[in-house]
């Protein structure tokens, strides 16, 4: 068990590498920003923000793409609480086939940032680039694995849009958004190509569109 706790927490330092050269340069508010269901054939893509405390580390933060959902919802919760602040944004289906899952997935990631309660210093990005915001912005490639801050708004970001695919289920029973959420899975394909899609598919993915046989 000893072993255990050291590991983790040095795996938490090194998560934290980042952050901690960015506090030594001065920027002493932090922000990480992260979204979730880029992928998806329905629902929303959604991003969280989270400015975290320099003085608090939860333990087990990690990928949210590494955590079962048990872990993810737990850990949200001890990240909001620890937070300085946080906030979540979704960008809508219909507004993803007119501008792009890419340009969707940027606006949903700025408006998380701009819903803060406290300005941050800088923001660490998981991947892109962000631009026209009152301070500076880093994206980070593989962020959610190399940084603390990312990490814990990919939880929130994952907890979140879990949360919103349950209750489109409960709308939408025929597709299986509560097992799937919204990813190509087998289930979700013979469905679209059995009834057609519904009002919160991305009509723009080719996997939404019926399939013709040849």
């Amino acid at each position: 068990m000893v072993l255990q706790l050291l590991a983790e927490a040095y795996r938490l330092r090194l998560l934290r590498g980042i952050e901690e050269e960015l506090y030594q340069l001065g920027y002493s508010r932090q922000a990480g920003v992260d979204e979730v269901g880029r992928g998806c054939l329905a629902g929303p893509v959604v991003a969280a923000a989270v400015v975290v405390d320099p003085r608090t580390t939860v333990p087990g933060v990690d990928d949210s793409k590494r955590l079962s959902a048990e872990a993810r919802s737990q850990l949200a919760e001890w990240i909001r609480e620890s937070a300085i602040a946080w906030s979540v944004a979704a960008v809508a289906p219909e507004v993803i086939d007119r501008i792009n899952i890419l340009e969707a997935s940027k606006r949903a990631m700025v408006d998380a940032l701009l819903r803060l309660e406290v300005v941050p210093d800088v923001a660490l990005v998981d991947a892109v680039a962000l631009e026209n915001l009152p301070f500076p912005c880093v994206p980070i490639v593989r962020g959610d694995s190399f940084s603390y801050a990312i990490a814990c708004a990919s939880i929130l970001a994952k907890v979140e849009r879990d949360r919103l695919m349950t209750d489109l289920d409960a709308a939408y029973p025929h597709y299986g958004f509560a097992r799937h959420k919204g990813y190509a899975a087998p289930e979700h394909l013979d469905a679209l190509q059995e009834i057609g899609p519904c009002p919160s598919h991305r009509l723009t993915f080719r996997s939404v569109l019926p399939r013709v046989e040849a």
